[in-house]
């Protein structure tokens, strides 16, 4: 509930204090504990060896550590003349009163208590100064030096009563030890102070309250204690708002407060448990707003809830669709690889049908290969029989030239007699004589022309001849190579017909048996391995899988069998070996 702004206290909040967040529970420490002096400023502490730089927090300058020395060395005689004071008076009285039996036993029982309480001072104080303080460990120490005090007053206890110098006397018994246990109170709050001086330290309730509002500085000291509110200031400053809050609720309904509502008494009625006055009018929305979060922080996990609900009812109906289509798949797998296996045994039906075609048209070809092969033959021998008309004739344009050069020798011999005989024959006969001869060595030069052209046909004849004798024998080599391949591919036809006769078999004894399609398939590798040429005779079952490793490859067991894994044509490989050295023969 918001209500209107009250009048804020005339104090004003102390700036070293922070107010604490308002809480559901019980309200955590309030405010940071200011010094003692926060108002004032610090003076200058005093500087090392005059340079005039200031000891860091925690550490002693050399002469308050010369101090330091001092006082503890002062402790330790103060222990020392306590422990001598009260350990023969223990002794005694533990020995006399306590029933100990024997005088050593009582010194036994005063030097326990005294290590005891000594022992537990060491650990009290090296705890503090390794900043691990343990609080309880005191109140074993008070008890222990209570009760030394106790013995030293009981063993000088007069037997008749009790006189004012008796009391007197009983009470010096617990001087020296009462003075110990305030300095070793003095030493560990010195050492927690030095080890840990950001620590918030308590503020103190000026003696004069108390004198003067015993009761309202009690209830202040009880809020102080219980709720960690170490500042006196802030808590001053608390109660006068308080104090000013209430006047004003006064001031608002008239002198009346019970008319304010719940809300607006809320600050009175939290202000013992530590809350402030905003922090007390701030609890409603503050409420308000936590339980909003909690209604939608649930509302989330609601909703988280059906959220992962749905989603594990879709996964279930997945898991469920995934189950039925991996059972489809297998079963259109089985039906595909039964499908197949029929399919194969028809395509090698068909291919048998067809190799048995092909052996009538390789059978037909190497008829034509013959016939033309005698072809060639009877070609060869007619080029054979030309080159030698064409020698012959190449001989007789020789014999021709042979004859043409013996007569152009002629006339040459007969133009020399011509010459000789021009004295005395007449010009008419030399002219004559000398046309005849030109006449001869004409026809004996186109003689030699013709002869020469005889001779460069001859010579195109016996080449044309020869080039048709290297064709007639290729064409015989050509003819010879069909008629083998057609005897070959005539026996590979005989070879595919019986493996297709034994592979149709095997197919019909298959079905008959009604073997699954794996089953089907080793079967079909063993087959093709025997049709390899694998022999299996006297080999043992690792030696038969290298045989079948080394004549079918696993790219042959792809293809015949339409598989895509390699690691699944090596099984069907493995289990066909398996099954010939088990004697499978088809």
């Amino acid at each position: 509930m918001t209500i209107t702004d009250w009048p804020r206290s005339a104090v004003d909040p102390d700036p070293d204090s922070a107010s604490p967040a308002a809480v559901s529970g019980t309200p955590a420490s309030v405010s940071q504990t200011p010094g003692a002096a926060s108002d004032a400023p610090e003076p200058a502490s005093e500087t090392e060896s005059g340079t005039g730089t200031e000891p860091s927090p925690g550490k002693l300058t050399g002469t308050q550590k010369w101090a330091a020395g001092a006082i503890v060395a002062a402790a330790l005689v103060l222990a020392g003349i306590g422990l001598y004071l009260s350990f023969e008076h223990v002794a005694v009285f533990a020995h006399e009163e306590l029933r100990f039996g024997s005088l050593g036993k009582g010194q036994l029982f005063a030097v326990g208590v005294d290590v005891g309480i000594m022992v537990m001072i060491a650990v009290d104080l090296l705890m503090a100064w390794l900043k691990r303080p343990i609080s309880w460990i005191r109140y074993p120490v008070w008890l222990l030096t209570g009760a030394t005090v106790v013995l030293n007053a009981a063993s000088g206890a007069p037997e008749a009563a009790w006189t004012l110098l008796d009391y007197v006397a009983a009470g010096a018994h617990g001087v020296v030890p009462v003075l110990f246990i305030m300095v070793v109170e003095l030493g560990r709050t010195s050492i927690d102070r030095i080890v840990r001086p950001d620590q918030d330290e308590r503020d103190s309730i000026p003696w004069i309250r108390w004198v003067l509002a015993p009761v309202a500085t009690a209830r202040i000291f009880r809020r102080m204690r219980l709720w960690g509110v170490t500042s006196y200031p802030e808590m001053i400053r608390r109660d006068q708002e308080l104090i000013a809050y209430e006047q004003w609720l006064k001031r608002k309904h008239k002198g009346d407060i019970t008319q304010a509502d719940e809300d607006e008494l809320l600050p009175m009625k939290m202000a013992p448990y530590g809350y402030t006055v905003d922090q007390a009018l701030a609890m409603p929305d503050e409420q308000e707003q936590a339980a909003q979060e909690r209604e939608e922080e649930a509302e989330r996990r609601r909703l988280d809830a059906e959220t992962r609900s749905e989603v594990a009812k879709a996964e279930s109906e997945v898991e469920r669709l995934r189950a039925k289509g991996k059972v489809e798949m297998i079963q259109a797998e089985v039906d595909g690889q039964t499908g197949q296996a029929r399919a194969h045994a028809r395509a090698q039906v068909s291919a048998a049908e067809r190799a048995a075609e092909l052996e009538q048209e390789a059978l037909d070809n190497a008829v034509i290969a013959e016939a033309r092969a005698r072809e060639a033959e009877a070609e060869r021998k007619e080029a054979m029989e030309r080159e030698a008309k064409a020698e012959a004739d190449l001989r007789a344009a020789e014999l021709e030239r042979q004859a043409a050069e013996k007569r152009k020798e002629v006339a040459e011999a007969d133009r020399v007699a011509a010459a000789e005989a021009q004295a005395i024959e007449t010009q008419t006969i030399a002219e004559a004589r000398k046309a005849a001869a030109e006449a001869d060595k004409a026809a004996a030069e186109t003689e030699r022309d013709a002869a020469e052209t005889r001779r460069a046909t001859a010579e195109t004849d016996r080449e044309k001849a020869e080039e048709e004798r290297r064709q007639a024998i290729a064409l015989a080599d050509i003819a010879r190579a069909q008629k083998e391949a057609a005897e070959a591919e005539k026996a590979a036809a005989e070879t595919r017909r019986a493996v297709a006769e034994i592979e149709r078999r095997a197919v019909e004894a298959e079905d008959i048996a009604k073997l699954k399609p794996r089953e089907r398939a080793v079967r079909k590798v063993a087959r093709m391995a025997l049709a390899a040429g694998l022999v299996t005779v006297g080999l043992k079952s690792d030696e038969i899988h290298r045989e079948a490793c080394r004549v079918i490859k696993i790219t042959d067991i792809q293809n015949e069998l339409a598989v895509t894994s390699p690691g699944t044509a090596s099984e069907y490989r493995q289990e066909a070996a398996e099954l010939l050295a088990g004697g499978y023969r088809p």
